[in-house]
């Protein structure tokens, strides 16, 4: 396929690192001052570094902290109204329910990183659950053959939607609110067209068990310990390695605090899940789906934070037209940004027809898209494009996820649901656009 945007592709040898906007796509900052000064990971000691980061969040770079807060005033108000939210059975039930979010999260996260958007997430995710239905079902093709067909073609999906932005210079919105009209056209077609009362049944004991099986309890310790000493190792190696080229690293104390708040998460996850949680037959062990979200979240976070493309796509994302006097392929790498979107959505749709056992003609991938975004929105990642980072959906869709499952707990209609999402949302992206006037007063 010959690259898009041809007038813009031409690359580099050794494109630099520290373009216009590359170096600022995290702190938005335009002077080596203001770098200095709002980039803890810039300070040499421990007490520089705490200081460094209380300037940032006064500066408006809160981070996280607002959504852990928000996450836990919702938890501490749906437990007040029902003590069975915090019980083992209804938080693992939580995890399942939110991990169709924090996968959708991640698959918009791609584009809103260019300052992208993409519509059409939802019903793609439909085509996934339904290819890997057909060729599983109908088919009878091995799950992992299905597995892979589907992604590819989701993925293939979402290159034509950035074929279409690059090559045309359509908006993204117009291009995928078309591709999200077309795709619930295809769905519809092809689950009537294979299934029965316009549903396709997952008979596959390895697809149904994505979202319904578990791991044991010894392997869930083991997965988790290794999981930990494998972040820790990297981290720390990693920091070496900058300090012994003579660049600048976090304090070792910053680094193992890390590793000490990751092991902490890691022991109450497994607790949690290996508390038995079944009413007629025991049930017990960290569900697969949750190690499906946690490998999509480490791969991601490493490709977009760690690869030079993950920092040519926030450099598209904050200046577009300096990333391309820099030499950066702007056709290239949103083409890729475009098609890594679909392969995600892909991805979370056969969780949800897992989830489900089934795939059905009345999806509604238009509800989906909306909870995609706000996943990522209310995580943290910027409209504007230039920030986002994979966690930020993996705490997204837990709060997408903490207000279905207590407001279900509660017995409230799904107008109070969507209403109180709203309102989140609306505060998410209030907080985004203060957020950044007070970066630009600050640069």
């Amino acid at each position: 396929m010959a690259p898009p945007d041809r007038s813009t592709t031409s690359e580099q040898p050794s494109p630099p690192t520290d373009i216009p906007g590359a170096a600022a796509a995290e702190t938005n900052s335009d002077t080596p001052v203001a770098l200095g000064a709002l980039a803890p990971e810039l300070s040499g000691s421990l007490g520089e570094y705490v200081r460094a980061w209380a300037m940032r969040i006064r500066s408006g770079e809160s981070g996280v902290l607002p959504v852990i807060g928000g996450l836990i005033l919702l938890v501490i108000i749906f437990q007040a109204k029902d003590s069975v939210f915090l019980s083992a059975g209804n938080l693992v039930n939580l995890l399942v329910q939110g991990s169709v979010f924090i996968l959708l999260g991640m698959a918009e996260i791609w584009v809103l990183v260019l300052g992208e958007i993409d519509l059409s997430v939802g019903y793609v995710a439909g085509i996934g659950g339904t290819v890997t239905a057909i060729l599983s079902t109908t088919h009878n093709l091995p799950w992992w053959l299905a597995v892979i067909a589907a992604v590819a073609a989701t993925g293939a999906i979402g290159a034509v939607w950035g074929t279409l932005v690059i090559r045309l210079r359509l908006p993204s919105f117009v291009v995928t609110l078309a591709g999200l009209l077309g795709m619930e056209g295809l769905l519809l077609y092809l689950v009537n067209a294979n299934g029965t009362g316009g549903t396709i049944r997952i008979t596959n004991n390895v697809l149904f068990d994505v979202a319904n099986g578990n791991l044991s309890t010894t392997a869930g310790w083991i997965l988790m310990v290794l999981a930990v000493v494998g972040f820790g190792g990297v981290t720390i190696l990693r920091d070496r390695h900058r300090r012994k080229s003579g660049l600048e690293a976090p304090p070792l104390a910053v680094t193992m605090l890390k590793v000490s708040v990751m092991a902490a998460a890691g022991i109450a996850l497994v607790l949690v899940c290996n508390t038995d949680r079944g009413v007629l037959v025991p049930l017990k062990g960290v569900p697969y789906v949750v190690l499906v979200v946690l490998g999509f979240l480490a791969v991601w976070t490493f490709i977009l934070g760690r690869t030079r493309f993950g920092r040519y796509l926030y450099a598209i994302g904050n200046n577009a037209e300096a990333a391309r006097r820099a030499g950066i392929s702007l056709g290239w790498n949103r083409l890729w940004a475009f098609t890594l979107t679909g392969v995600t959505a892909g991805a979370a749709g056969i969780v949800y027809a897992s989830r489900l056992g089934s795939i059905s003609n009345n999806i509604d991938g238009g509800t989906l898209v909306l909870y995609a975004v706000a996943s990522a929105v209310i995580g943290g990642a910027s409209l504007f494009g230039g920030r986002g980072k994979m966690v930020y959906a993996l705490l997204g869709g837990l709060v997408i996820a903490t207000i279905y499952n207590g407001m279900g707990l509660l017995g409230l209609a799904a107008s109070y649901q969507y209403m109180v999402t709203a309102l989140v949302l609306l505060a998410a992206v209030t907080i985004d656009s203060l957020a950044r006037r007070g970066r630009e007063t600050t640069a």
